[in-house]
């Protein structure tokens, strides 16, 4: 919609909007880069919000502790219409701000240390593998996501955490279920699932305790007093979904760009040792989190703009990673870009706590995927690609392949 917003001049266009090609920005965002580094978009219950477009000033702003994340605050935006009834439950980590979420952040950060995530990286590539021969012998047609896509980080957050992966059909389902709803009773039922499993396998863990990192917080942060029962539960639901959640989608989605850029996955299969520059420049050019949600506590100038306490804003990773201010020609995939300094995994204090074991991922699985089956190819055109709505993470549903 073009209604003109009378403090800005720029149209307060309806957010989110759906991505019609799976791994550029809706046209509609774009259009919005003539008004600046921010603009004013609209809310689905009419409520204005600012959207943050620049990559220094989406930078500058998610280091600001003026900008809040606190989805229990009863006036936190709300995106999503399914959320719209939850005020009051705020996530660990993803749904609070500091001292909270620092409390609950360095009970964490070892466990996703660079260390620990090269110990791990030969039980990913194991699994990998494993799929790929199981996907090679059923072959030569395959769904990418089900069959690759999905079980990969599955798997390995799992094994990190210590979780059955006998369950993993019941916790897929359920995150599935909790991130796609299309209905607040729908999400809240899948949250109340996984809740009542996770409640319980830490309950059967404090009597019979394994080796993974769900275990060591049970014997160290639970046993002494650090956190509740609930809170610990709280914890392990984030992870567990964040875990696999982005992580199945940068796959896929990363999958898909390779493939319909031929020329930039022969570089790839020419010279394996570029995986690590390839997932940069895909993590850049695919930005599968579209976008943070942030609350102003005070008044904050910014691009020309002010922000006002209590305005609604929306930091989007997708435009800040397509600034031509910070990439030249943006909008093209290019493997040899230096891309390390994009916003994929966020910024400031709330960055991805999870990023060293994404980049494990997502560098095995593509490079083990175009290396064992050189000949992939799309089995649909693109454009029959069923990809997700712009309020999820950004992916494609299912990826028909054959070889």
């Amino acid at each position: 919609m073009t209604e003109t917003d009378l403090r800005t001049g720029s149209p307060a266009l309806d957010f989110p909007q759906d991505r019609t090609c799976p791994f550029q920005p809706p046209q509609e965002y774009t259009e919005l880069r003539e008004h600046g580094p921010l603009a004013k978009v609209r809310l689905f219950d009419g409520r204005p919000a600012w959207l943050v477009q620049g990559h220094a000033e989406g930078r500058a702003l998610l280091a600001d502790q003026r900008l809040s994340s606190d989805w229990g605050h009863p006036v936190f935006p709300v995106v999503v219409q399914r959320t719209e009834g939850r005020g009051g439950l705020a996530f660990p980590l993803i749904g609070v701000d500091d001292p909270e979420h620092a409390r609950q952040r360095r009970m964490l950060i070892p466990s996703f240390g660079v260390k620990r995530m090269a110990a791990v990286r030969p039980m990913i590539q194991r699994d990998v593998d494993r799929l790929l021969d199981a996907m090679l012998e059923k072959g030569p047609t395959a769904d990418l996501v089900s069959g690759f896509a999905l079980p990969v980080p599955s798997l390995a957050i799992c094994a990190l955490l210590d979780v059955p992966y006998s369950d993993h059909d019941f916790f897929e389902e359920r995150s599935r279920d909790f991130v796609g709803a299309k209905t607040s009773a729908e999400a809240d039922a899948a949250f109340g699932q996984l809740y009542a499993y996770l409640h319980g396998l830490i309950q059967r863990k404090q009597a019979e305790p394994g080796d993974g990192l769900l275990d060591e917080l049970i014997a160290v942060q639970l046993a002494e007093g650090a956190l509740d029962l609930d809170e610990l539960t709280m914890i392990t639901l984030v992870l567990l979904v964040a875990g696999h959640e982005t992580t199945v989608n940068a796959i896929a989605l990363g999958a898909l760009t390779l493939l319909q850029h031929p020329e930039q996955l022969e570089m790839l299969q020419r010279d394996p040792g570029m995986i690590s520059q390839v997932v940069e420049e895909l993590l850049r050019f695919t930005s599968v989190s579209d976008f943070m949600v942030r609350m102003a506590k005070e008044d904050i100038e910014v691009g020309g703009q002010t922000i006002k306490a209590g305005d609604a804003v929306l930091v989007s990773i997708t435009l800040m990673n397509h600034d031509e201010a910070s990439y030249e020609d943006p909008y093209t995939f290019d493997v040899r870009r230096n891309a390390r300094h994009h916003v994929g995994f966020g910024h400031g204090i709330h960055q991805c706590l999870g990023q060293n074991l994404a980049r494990a991922e997502l560098e095995i699985a593509l490079g083990s995927l175009f290396a064992r089956i050189p000949g992939l190819k799309l089995a649909v055109p693109l454009d029959e690609v069923p990809i997700k709505a712009g309020h999820d993470a950004q992916g494609p549903i299912e990826l028909p392949v054959t070889w």
